[in-house]
């Protein structure tokens, strides 16, 4: 009996310390689950995350300016190229008819401009040798005047001195004739430079008229001078040229095809300019601010971290800035959190080792302290 006592005593000994060390391993494990809690709990007040997010970049299509036939594809898809690489020729057979065309045009209306200044240059030598000779005329008559000036007088002394028989008829007469001449002589000298100065007026209009066309000719010039330039401009759009360092893709172009103006032929995507657009959802916008600090996870490369930096937050949700926004005032309303696009931008020595490319999907981590 005793020896079944102390058994029963042992096991219950035993079972009372398994308790005691349970509770305490319990104890521990909670007091573990806490702290753990605890840091998680900070962790997420300090690290926003979301899976909504992705890679974007600029896309810049490649058309042509000019309708024509592809002469030339000097690339292909996915190749990298520089700024100012050839991309695409055209056939420049019209372009350079049109070129030499206006060209044409152009050095036609000069040579009229050269002839029309060489006309109105001897219109107004004209000019000049018509008022030289109503000056002349001017001056005869001047000189007319005063000789009938003299023979008026004289006419009346002679009148004076026939009267009283003091001189023969003889020269009374002479006298009368003389004076009669000088009057004819004046009235001659007037009608020259009464038609010296209606020439030199009638001269003036000629110049006038011929400078009024030379200005329309001047126009007519300018008009074929841009007709030129176009014509130029479009001889040089039949060369297409890279506008940015990158990659070449979605070429949809063969030489042979006959393309229009703004037909897309490609596109050149830069990655050394490329971003994160990351949905972060309405409720988790509270801290986070421009500037803030982001880690960056890469789907494509697991175990790799990028970092980069918010830069912008969008004015709006993305539903706002969809095809069909939202109209919460129809009746049916259901409140739905909203997520707001936010620009992140990588730092400038993210890896190269790592290239990004346009699309991907990423895991951002802002940093709000």
């Amino acid at each position: 009996m005793d020896e079944i006592k102390q058994t029963e005593e042992g096991k219950r000994s035993n079972n009372h310390r398994r308790k005691i060390a349970a509770a305490m391993v319990f104890a521990v494990l909670a007091a573990i689950g806490a702290v753990i809690v605890y840091f998680y709990m900070q962790y997420k007040n300090t690290h926003i995350t979301t899976d909504d997010a992705f890679i974007e970049g600029y896309v810049h299509v490649i058309a042509s300016k000019v309708p024509g036939t592809v002469k030339a594809i000097h690339v292909n898809d996915n190749q990298f190229v520089r700024q100012g690489d050839l991309l695409v020729e055209l056939d420049v057979q019209d372009y350079g008819a049109k070129v030499k065309e206006a060209t044409s045009a152009l050095n036609a209306e000069r040579a009229k401009l050269a002839e029309m200044a060489a006309r109105i240059e001897t219109a107004k030598r004209q000019l000049s040798e018509l008022r030289a000779r109503a000056d002349s005329a001017k001056a005869v008559s001047e000189l007319q005047k005063a000789s009938l000036e003299q023979a008026e007088s004289d006419a009346k002394r002679a009148d004076g001195l026939f009267k009283k028989d003091a001189i023969s008829r003889e020269r009374y007469e002479k006298t009368m004739t003389a004076y009669k001449v000088s009057v004819a002589r004046l009235k001659a000298s007037e009608e020259e430079f009464r038609s010296s100065m209606a020439g030199v007026e009638a001269q003036k209009a000629v110049i006038r008229q011929a400078e009024a066309a030379r200005t329309t000719q001047l126009s007519t010039i300018k008009q074929k001078e841009a007709v030129l330039e176009t014509a130029d401009l479009n001889y040089g759009y039949t060369s297409i040229y890279a506008p940015v360092d990158g990659y070449v893709t979605k070429k949809s172009v063969e030489t042979g095809n006959q393309v229009q103006i703004g037909q897309p032929l490609m596109s050149v995507v830069p990655l050394s300019d490329i971003y994160i657009t990351a949905n972060y959802k309405e409720t988790q916008l509270d801290k986070v601010r421009p500037g803030q600090k982001v880690e960056i996870k890469v789907d494509t490369y697991p175990g790799k971290t990028f970092r980069g930096t918010v830069d912008s937050i969008m004015a709006g949700t993305g539903a706002i800035f969809s095809l069909f926004p939202p109209e919460n005032a129809t009746g049916n309303y259901v409140k739905v959190v909203q997520r707001i696009p936010l620009k992140i931008v990588l730092d400038k020595d993210t890896d190269p080792g790592h290239v990004l490319r346009i699309g991907m999907s990423v895991v951002p981590t802002i940093i709000v302290k």
